[in-house]
């Protein structure tokens, strides 16, 4: 069993690193954009009405573009790992609870913040190949979107040609040709991260608080988790 989870975490990681052939194939090659030096964080993706230009502690003021890209690449990525955290989130607890790593028929395994304890338990070389996996996907998006050291390059600056979030993983091809097409898109996906982002810490705080599951604090499913069935005690 651990055989087989360790096998399709990998595999199913695998799909999700950005080949080199593909990664050339960046959003900047795709669609036709240039900076806008008068335009809020240079005319990138993510400014929406009602408030097309939201920056309350002035974090973009004086910035050039490559931090600007870069501001846009950390929140791109961290809004996408987290929508997936918050439908891991959901989807693990009650009524639902799938749990693709380990069964739990016989017992309420709990909140969400729980789980690890469980998946260390059940699967304890699970985490050393997470760690690999995102490592390498680390890696390849480093090599995808930032120069390489050397020669007086700042090692932190991002190649000309990389649209910030472009690594080149579009297996339905849903990525348009058209720019406005393409902007908006990505305008969406910054706006679902960020709101995924809060929703996320949200039901995280609401678990720390109390100790329940977050369909359980809304009433709609029942209560049958036991604390002394988990491996760690808190």
């Amino acid at each position: 069993m651990k055989l087989l989870v360790t096998a399709l975490c990998a595999a199913s990681a695998s799909a999700f690193a950005p080949s080199r052939t593909s990664s050339k194939n960046s959003a900047l090659h795709a669609v036709s954009w240039s900076p806008d030096e008068d335009a809020f964080a240079y005319g990138l993706p993510g400014t929406l009405d009602p408030a097309p230009e939201f920056d309350p502690f002035g974090l973009s003021e004086g910035k050039d573009l490559n931090t600007m890209k870069k501001y846009r690449e950390a929140e791109t990525q961290h809004g996408r790992v987290a929508m997936l955290a918050f439908i891991g989130l959901l989807v693990t607890e009650e009524p639902i609870e799938f749990h693709p790593l380990f069964e739990a028929y016989n017992k309420d395994i709990g909140p969400a913040i729980r789980h690890l304890d469980e998946v260390r338990s059940a699967s304890p070389f699970f985490f050393e190949v997470l760690g690999l996996v995102i490592g390498a996907l680390e890696l390849q998006r480093a090599l995808t979107g930032w120069k390489a050291p050397g020669d007086g390059v700042n090692y932190a600056d991002l190649n000309e040609d990389y649209f910030p979030g472009d690594v080149g993983f579009d297996p339905l091809g849903l990525k348009p040709d058209d720019p406005e097409e393409f902007f908006a898109m990505s305008t969406k996906e910054l706006q679902h991260g960020r709101v995924a982002m809060l929703g996320t810490a949200g039901i995280i705080a609401q678990e720390l608080v109390n100790g329940k599951e977050i369909f359980v604090n809304l009433g709609l499913a029942a209560d049958r988790f036991d604390p002394n069935s988990v491996p760690v005690q808190f």
